[in-house]
């Protein structure tokens, strides 16, 4: 039986306020894991504007009615409107999700200025944003922040290495297809282990080689059908779904993924339970590298294929 980790990325104040709870009692229905990962500082989502000179951007926005999913004024926030501090406004909603058990952890301070900033910057900048997220977590929760999911899968080593100092101990920041271990050019580990976003997401899908709203579950499904198969070999999956689209518009085709996968055998879980019952004997050894995704503009993080020595960093 193979476990897909259902992950939520949740980039704005909207998403927070209207797409959290709604996916809560969703997962709730369905007895489901997952991890909920948020953005705990200013909303600036109308600054990403700017990506309209990134290749491919503007297909992609119009495949997924980006107005139509995230609405006029998130469109406006940190341009001509102040953008909104989400974890001090929302902090009574992130609280709901860890009371009613399901795992939280730390996505990002300024989701549109780490995605669009941090390949421009060195270390000592991710490591800043960083630590005002970690520590506004901690002001919410209690307690220090366990596990971290970049924006946009914007990541690198020198990100990595942050996660150390901060204490991070498992991420999803990558994609990719299985878990690994992140280490620099000569071996030596310099993060926790990281479990990629391997399941295309549903932006990345609608309006591609036909598939609609009401179809594109489907591909999904016939992803995984085979991982359920004992004879097959299971493979664990990790699937990254937004507040802003499957926790609004966009529930009926979770829905409908959640019943697919229930049939298929699959349990699923969150990212601490597949990081639980992923021996780490059997992770390998990756450099953080850029790399392309199908249906998604620009370059994210993803493992370099090549095994590297295992060296100790102590």
């Amino acid at each position: 039986m193979a476990r897909i980790a259902l992950k939520v990325d949740i980039d704005t104040l909207r998403g927070t306020r209207e797409g959290v709870l709604p996916l809560v009692r969703m997962l709730q229905r369905f007895n489901a894991g997952a991890s909920f990962l948020f953005s705990l500082g200013p909303d600036h989502t109308g600054r990403a504007i700017l990506r309209v000179l990134r290749p491919g951007f503007l297909r992609k926005v119009s495949r997924t009615s980006v107005l139509e999913h995230y609405g006029l004024r998130t469109l406006l926030n940190g341009v001509l409107l102040p953008g909104p501090d989400i974890g001090r406004t929302e902090a009574a909603t992130l609280r709901a999700v860890r009371d009613a058990g399901f795992e939280t952890g730390i996505h990002c301070w300024d989701h549109i200025l780490w995605q669009d900033r941090l390949m421009a910057h060195e270390e000592s900048w991710a490591e800043h944003q960083m630590r005002l997220a970690a520590d506004r977590y901690a002001d919410i929760f209690g307690a220090p922040p366990q596990l971290h999911g970049a924006a946009g899968w914007q990541f690198n080593a020198g990100a990595a290495r942050a996660q150390t100092r901060l204490g991070i101990r498992l991420a999803s920041d990558t994609r990719g297809a299985r878990p690994f271990i992140p280490v620099d050019a000569h071996g030596a580990i310099i993060g926790p282990p990281q479990y990629p976003t391997s399941l295309p997401t549903l932006d990345e899908l609608i309006g591609l080689d036909g598939l609609t709203a009401d179809n594109v579950h489907t591909r999904l499904l016939a992803l995984t059908e085979t991982d359920a198969a004992p004879q097959s070999g299971t493979q664990d999956h990790v699937y990254t779904l937004h507040a802003e689209l499957e926790g609004m518009k966009l529930m009926p085709v979770f829905e409908r993924l959640l019943t697919g996968w229930r049939v298929q055998g699959h349990r699923l879980v969150s990212l601490g339970e597949l990081h639980r019952h992923t021996p780490a004997h059997t992770l390998a050894h990756r450099r953080i590298v850029q790399g392309s995704v199908p249906g998604r503009s620009g370059l994210l993080a993803v493992p370099q294929e090549e095994g590297l020595p295992r060296v100790s960093t102590m």
